[in-house]
């Protein structure tokens, strides 16, 4: 079934099942299957109104919502195809990937930055405004679900339809638009339920990581409509601690960073000495690490995964003491986040295996090559682009290198594009080495590069802890560090320096995705002329 035949079951057999919860001011407003699939049918009545063609584009510009999730509900069921766009987009990337698209319509929800991304509007579009989160000056959701009966017979969609166009985050050039299919969305999600045995309607899902992001949509979005469950929202950053624990999902995601956010948080409350004193205390142990996922918010999950960036090992293994098995996997939105996963087994340091159904191989150069039934169809528009990453046989070209040990576990040993070449004329592989880095507890963000000076350094962002010691501590910290690395790495992959830059990298500032993972090539193109500098201070921690 097709995410409409689908909430519409659940519409039908479970009406006051909850399906939404979101919060507004401190208090859960929420919709059941019933009070939810109203809205959708109104709004998607509303939507025939616009006298558009079939199949036509619609756009969704908004931070995670319970509107977000019936607006593209509603794009369906009216027999239109969605354009989620990262709320953090700027006015020129949201005109881009408008114009492009061929968008017809745009909701626009829940953002922090409407002010400045309106000029990113094209003139003539149709916009509708949700009042719910942010005042427009164009008609609301609110007035076109009062105004229009809701629809009684939706579109009739295909399998082999086109669904959505995700446009990648772009941590290299300008976004491109992955084209999924509603048979794509099946096959990703009823395996993926079906492998971790999620009990229809006993599901509880938190939805913070971006939608318009491909495993947020995969996972949490069609995770909750097939499995007829509830999702529930956070309603900022100063409540996400708040609202995650009072959610208690069950199936929960994280990328890297916030795992490593809140071992901070964890830390702050409870030193690592006095943690580990306590967890070798038999019956205060099952104690402490009860209350810490409660805190957390994880006291009810059974299944907890990460994804989007390589994790460190060791992170997990720290999580790991307090019980909470976190399962690393891998994909890209090319192939709907399917690819690999720690499950049934556990293997730290990997992304798991290839999910039933999967075929892997790699190319002569080294590449990972995956095929299965949701690869994407291609790029919108981009023929000859799709063609470089897909193979004439349906391979997923990945970018991807890594290796396979005997049991089929996957190791990622990094981009291939993300290999420089020092001045020597050694090419050197960051990702590797980064993870290794990120062991020191003090290290939040790191970026390992070389080009054009003789040994590699490595650009960090402190951490909190980092941050609260002394210039004389992290230099000691950062000295232990490469003592322990470098004499295992080769000669040309030893480290000459690690650099504390002055600022964080965050979205706001481009040098992250909204997924949170490194624009490399900005940091890049931000600091390559200073590496001779930073190199040459022949000091173990250089201080932007």
């Amino acid at each position: 079934m097709n995410p409409v035949q689908q909430f519409s079951h659940w519409e039908a057999t479970t009406p006051g099942a909850i399906f939404l919860q979101q919060p507004l001011a401190g208090q859960w407003k929420k919709w059941t299957y019933k009070e939810a699939g109203d809205e959708i049918r109104r709004m998607a009545t509303a939507l025939s109104t616009y006298g558009l063609p079939p199949k036509s584009k619609i756009a969704i510009l908004s931070k995670n919502c319970a509107h977000w999730f019936m607006a593209d509900m509603a794009i369906w069921m009216a027999g239109h195809i969605s354009v989620p766009l990262y709320a953090t987009f700027t006015a020129a990337t949201i005109r881009q990937i408008l114009e492009h698209s061929e968008s017809k319509i745009l909701f626009i929800g829940k953002l922090d930055t409407w002010d400045e991304q309106r000029s990113g509007i094209p003139e003539g579009l149709h916009c509708i405004g949700i009042s719910t989160y942010i005042n427009t000056p164009y008609p609301t959701w609110e007035s076109l679900v009062a105004q229009h009966a809701p629809m009684t017979s939706f579109a009739a969609l295909r399998s082999d339809d086109l669904a959505t166009i995700m446009y990648t985050s772009g941590t290299t050039g300008n976004p491109k638009g992955v084209m999924a299919t509603f048979a794509s969305f099946a096959y990703v999600i009823t395996e993926g339920l079906r492998h971790l045995e999620a009990e229809n309607g006993k599901q509880r899902f938190f939805s913070y990581l971006p939608l318009s992001h491909v495993a947020e949509r995969s996972l949490v979005e069609m995770g909750t409509i097939y499995s007829g469950s509830t999702v529930y929202f956070s309603e900022s950053l100063q409540t996400f601690s708040e609202n995650l624990a009072h959610a208690q999902p069950t199936i929960f995601l994280a990328v890297p960073r916030i795992w490593a956010k809140f071992r901070e948080k964890i830390l702050e409350a409870m030193p690592q000495p006095k943690l580990d004193r306590l967890l070798k205390i038999p019956i205060v142990r099952s104690i402490i690490k009860n209350a810490i996922k409660k805190k957390l918010g994880l006291a009810k999950a059974n299944w907890v995964i990460s994804g989007a960036a390589p994790i460190a090992a060791e992170l997990l293994e720290w999580f790991q003491r307090l019980d909470v098995t976190i399962r690393d996997t891998y994909g890209m939105t090319e192939n709907l986040a399917y690819s690999h996963v720690n499950l049934p087994g556990v293997k730290y340091g990997t992304v798991g295996q290839a999910w039933p159904d999967v075929q892997v191989r790699f190319s002569e150069t080294g590449e990972l090559q995956v095929k299965h039934a949701a690869v994407m169809k291609g790029y919108y528009k981009d023929p000859e682009l799709t063609q470089s990453v897909i193979t004439d046989d349906g391979f997923l070209r990945t970018g991807d290198k890594g290796v396979v040990d005997d049991e089929g576990f996957l190791t990622l040993t990094g981009r291939v594009k993300d290999q420089f070449k020092t001045d020597k004329g050694k090419f050197v592989n960051p990702t590797p080495i980064e993870l290794q880095l990120l062991r020191n507890p003090d290290i939040d963000q790191v970026c390992v590069v070389g080009m054009g000076i003789p040994q590699p350094i490595a650009l960090i962002n402190l951490s909190a802890a980092g941050k609260s010691k002394s210039r004389e501590a992290i230099l000691e910290s950062i000295r232990q560090t490469f003592s322990e690395l470098n004499p295992v790495l080769e000669t040309y992959e030893r480290l000459g320096a690690a650099v504390v830059m002055r600022d964080d990298w965050t979205v706001e500032n481009g040098m992250l995705t909204p997924s949170l993972k490194l624009k490399r090539n900005e940091l890049e193109k931000a600091n390559l002329s200073k590496y001779p500098e930073w190199y040459k201070a022949n000091s173990v921690v250089v201080w932007e």
